[in-house]
């Protein structure tokens, strides 16, 4: 063993005092977040919105989002973690310069300036964009599935709804026919107290009543809505029908039902979430949509929905890519959750993009056998086929899964921490800016 060591400073004071920025790397992307804030990123929505001049100051917008997104960055999520790594963590520590704001200014703070904060996205992707690191030669689009902030056994099917308000109000007109027959007893008893205040019991009971009920009338809601919807979709197919000569073949569909579906389910905690399946089962949720560049796998567009299905957001997304860049891809692929006549017609023929949507699940895209309707479907099938393992829908994967892969395995974003689809659609917003913070780290 050696007898001679590195000496241990722990005690020794130092001439000159170090300044804040000496403890990290100089190529940390902690460095790079604090630069863009303070030079690339417009945070006008957010200085602007600080008016009075009363009471303490206020901390500086951007050291509280360059905080925010070196949090988001690292995989910090929570603001009890980011105010204890303001104290602890030397590249937190450079960001707040030894004054860190605590965790209730930096949760009020994100919840203020929520859309604000979302909107940097596309600050940060005309950035990349800049740098060389988009050039929409091929996107990729897919969607992930995320937990909701809220538990899968808070939620109640509307047949469940019914029975159970049916059992509760009885239950509370019992106790208040119980508590009037008491009323003169305890007159007597308690003397000038009223004596008709109501048990919490009771109030609690009423209180999940009106809870139910809510729920209840707003999947009634939902359910009329698509009624009508569906009664409107059908009227223009008829309308289209006529019009081109078409003789009507087969039964006429029975009407839409304005009923709920007994099994339709409402969430208590986060009523905008649903129920999703994924490869590991049921989750409370949201579909969160990202469409992928293959350059260096920017993320160019984002969306969210609480929808299982991806069909819809395959046009919302190609176009969000055209809206934040100002041009279209050339190629965009997508697995079979994607596909539609709809959305090949929107796609090759509309926007004129060359679309390598998968027809089916299969191993490979050329594989799938399922019979195909639709004269677009066909021609994508037979287009996959004929390319077989050539086909530029093998760059699909390796583009867009790598992604959510980064976001959720590598920086442990499982679970959104908002609730309501506006403000979880925001929180996905900064979780893709921080992505591409991130990219653009790696290619300085």
């Amino acid at each position: 063993m050696s007898k001679h060591f590195r000496p241990w400073k722990i005690d020794e004071a130092r001439l000159l005092p170090p300044s804040v920025q000496d403890y990290v790397a100089k190529d940390h992307v902690s460095r790079l977040i604090v630069s863009l804030v303070r030079e690339s990123l417009d945070l006008s929505a957010i200085a602007g919105s600080y008016r009075s001049g009363l009471g303490q100051p206020p901390f500086d917008p951007r050291l509280m989002t360059a905080l925010l997104l070196n949090g988001y960055a690292s995989g910090l999520y929570s603001s009890r973690r980011i105010a204890k790594a303001g104290e602890e963590r030397a590249d937190f520590m450079m960001i707040v310069a030894g004054d860190p704001p605590d965790f209730r200014t930096i949760s009020d703070f994100r919840k203020r300036h929520l859309k604000a904060l979302a909107s940097l996205f596309v600050q940060v992707l005309k950035l990349a964009e800049k740098a060389g690191l988009v050039k929409l030669g091929h996107v990729a689009l897919d969607g992930t599935k995320i937990k909701a902030n809220a538990s899968k056994h808070k939620a109640m099917s509307y047949e469940r709804m019914k029975k159970r308000q049916a059992e509760l109000q009885a239950e509370v007109d019992g106790w208040l026919a119980a508590a009037e027959a008491a009323d003169a007893e305890e007159d007597k008893r308690l003397g000038s107290k009223r004596g008709d205040e109501m048990p919490d019991w009771v109030s609690d009971k009423q209180k999940r009543l009106e809870k139910i009920g809510a729920a209840k009338a707003e999947l009634e809601a939902e359910a009329k809505d698509a009624a009508e919807e569906e009664e409107r979709r059908r009227a223009e197919a008829e309308e289209r029908r006529q019009a081109e000569g078409r003789k009507k073949s087969g039964k006429a569909p029975a009407p839409p039902s304005e009923a709920p579906d007994g099994k339709a389910q409402r969430n208590f905690t986060d009523p905008e979430s649903r129920i999703l399946k994924t490869k590991d089962g049921y989750i409370q949720g949201y579909n969160a949509q990202a469409a992928v560049d293959g350059t260096a796998q920017i993320i160019v567009a984002h969306g969210l929905t609480a929808s299982m299905s991806d069909q819809g957001q395959l046009v919302p997304l190609v176009d969000g890519i055209e809206e934040n860049l100002g041009r279209k891809p050339k190629e965009a692929s997508a697995d079979a959750g994607y596909l539609s006549e709809a959305n090949l017609q929107a796609l090759i023929v509309e926007r004129q993009i060359s679309a390598y949507i998968a027809t089916g699940r299969a191993k490979h895209a050329d594989e799938v056998k399922r019979k195909i309707s639709g004269p677009l479907s066909r021609a994508m099938r037979d287009k996959l086929k004929r390319a077989g393992w050539r086909s530029r829908y093998r760059l699909r994967k390796q583009i867009v899964e790598p992604v959510f892969g980064q976001i959720k395995q590598a920086r442990g974003f499982r679970q959104f921490l908002l609730r309501g689809i506006a403000k979880v659609t925001a929180e996905w917003a900064m979780i893709c800016t921080a992505h591409n913070i991130l990219k653009l780290a790696r290619a300085a």
